[in-house]
């Protein structure tokens, strides 16, 4: 187990104390990188979207011309199961994954009904309230489906992304906002991106390039239903260096507000605050 850590993994059936190893040397998902993971969090005694991160790790399996071996209601079972063992307070990361296991006669495709599962549960608190981060640009750009598997939450996509982080952490910024291939804002390295303009909330169009993600939605139907006016664009980066407000949404902290992009400056504002204040009480109103 690692140090601080306190992780339980669900492999071939069961429940096991620790990071257990799940992956042979000649796995497929080892060296041709056929792997794909989801994330949902358990905190304050929720695990708010649970099953749509569930269904979601099985389309992405599919996308990866992977075999889904279990079920989301399986799934949503298994991860409740492997969840009793944590203090109700507790901040728990969830990834449930799948990964080729053979390959055909070249070991290039994934063979069908060879697929590794696995769930790995990890303790990881919740940012704070207040934090925040900051975005430089990268030339490192979001892939196209013709050319990567976009479609899928894919493990060999993320290379990519640590690329635009090494770059941007090296100018002293903590995330990138990255372009699509037409040079349109995608998203961050880490998470969906939104900006506010004179009260109304902007968000890139998903145009293939990037998942739009299930906090993402979740953020826009919050906001909506209390009467923000919240669009799907097509935005650049002259856009966010003139918007009021800007904020990042992900699974692993919810909504993060962001205080500059590169040399322009911005206020933590009311609209993340609100949309902050909304998630949190819907996800208290969920099991």
């Amino acid at each position: 187990m690692a140090v601080g850590k306190n992780i339980r993994t669900y492999f071939e059936g069961q429940w096991h104390n620790g990071d257990a190893p799940i992956m042979r040397a000649a796995d497929h998902g080892a060296w041709l990188g056929s792997s794909v993971f989801d994330g949902a969090r358990f905190f304050d005694g929720k695990v708010p979207d649970l099953d749509a991160h569930c269904a979601r790790v099985n389309r992405s399996a599919q996308a990866l011309m992977l075999t889904p071996t279990v079920t989301t209601e399986q799934m949503v079972g298994i991860i409740r199961e492997g969840l009793e063992s944590y203090a109700a307070d507790a901040a728990v990361y969830i990834r449930p994954m799948y990964w080729g296991i053979d390959g055909d006669a070249t070991a290039i495709i994934p063979q069908e009904n060879s697929t590794g599962f696995a769930i790995c549960l990890e303790e990881i608190p919740m940012a704070p309230e207040t934090a925040s981060a900051t975005l430089g640009t990268t030339r490192f750009r979001r892939p196209v489906l013709e050319s990567a598997v976009v479609n899928a939450k894919a493990g060999c996509l993320y290379p990519n992304n640590a690329r635009m982080l090494h770059e941007v952490r090296a100018k002293g910024f903590s995330n990138a906002l990255v372009a699509d291939a037409l040079g349109h804002v995608a998203e961050t390295a880490t998470a969906n991106i939104f900006m506010v303009r004179d009260g109304e909330v902007f968000t890139p169009t998903p145009n293939g390039t990037f998942l739009a993600g299930i906090t993402r939605a979740r953020h826009i139907e919050n906001l909506r239903a209390d009467g923000v006016t919240v669009h799907e664009a097509i935005l650049g980066f002259d856009d966010f260096h003139n918007a009021d407000e800007v904020f990042m949404t992900g699974n692993m902290s919810k909504i993060t507000p962001i205080t500059a992009l590169e040399d322009t400056q911005y206020q933590v504002g009311p609209v993340a605050r609100r949309a902050r204040e909304l998630y949190w009480d819907w996800a208290a109103s969920t099991r």
